[in-house]
């Protein structure tokens, strides 16, 4: 039998894994773009790259902005999928993160963070504190205009469904005992607040 046929696992509907090493996932693979022109939301949304070694990335979403200039909520939400397949731009996270922020008023970073086989666990959980870590310095010149001009770092809230969840979960015991801005170490006063997690 070809080896680039024959299969050593498989969850049936969702992923396989050959022989040959390659991985063919059956779901979860559909990107969309960001709405770089407002969505019939209002909401606008795009692409950062937060991590050039490993490809660490999230999309960014605003909500429309009043004449007011107050500072918002930020949402940090980790998607679903075991761990192996969906994304952060699959049209169902984009969508329901896209409404999250249209109906909060809260800015959202949606996380795409590294998937299993190819990055087994803890990649995973690596990629999101890193992103936390990311969002923690978005302050001051050079910063990420969207957190920077729009957000309280006070009021962080951490959300996701599924693997997400645990990913959240993670992320949360984490910046229980370090500084988001700093990394390990004893907890110290630091701008960054988590006011809630959605599991």
């Amino acid at each position: 039998m070809d080896s680039s046929v024959e299969l050593i696992a498989e969850v049936p509907g969702f992923i396989r894994l050959h022989k040959d090493g390659r991985v063919e996932r059956l779901n979860g693979n559909e990107r969309v773009p960001p709405s770089t022109d407002h969505h019939p939301t209002g909401v606008s949304s795009k692409d950062v790259l937060i991590d050039p070694g490993t490809g660490l990335s999230a999309r960014l979403y605003l909500p429309p902005l009043s004449g007011n200039h107050h500072r918002r909520p930020l949402l940090i939400y980790f998607h679903g999928g075991g761990f192996f397949i969906q994304s952060a731009f699959s049209p169902f996270y984009h969508n329901y993160v896209n409404s999250l922020v249209a109906e909060s008023g809260a800015v959202a970073v949606s996380v795409e963070y590294r998937l299993a086989p190819e990055h087994p666990v803890p990649a995973c959980h690596h990629d999101c504190w890193v992103a936390f870590q990311w969002v923690a310095r978005q302050t001051g010149p050079g910063a990420e205009p969207w957190i920077a001009d729009h957000v309280d770092l006070g009021r962080i809230v951490l959300a996701g469904d599924s693997a997400g969840a645990n990913l959240v979960h993670h992320v949360a015991m984490g910046a229980g005992g370090a500084s988001a801005v700093h990394g390990s170490g004893p907890p110290i006063e630091d701008p960054v607040k988590i006011q809630g997690i959605i599991l």
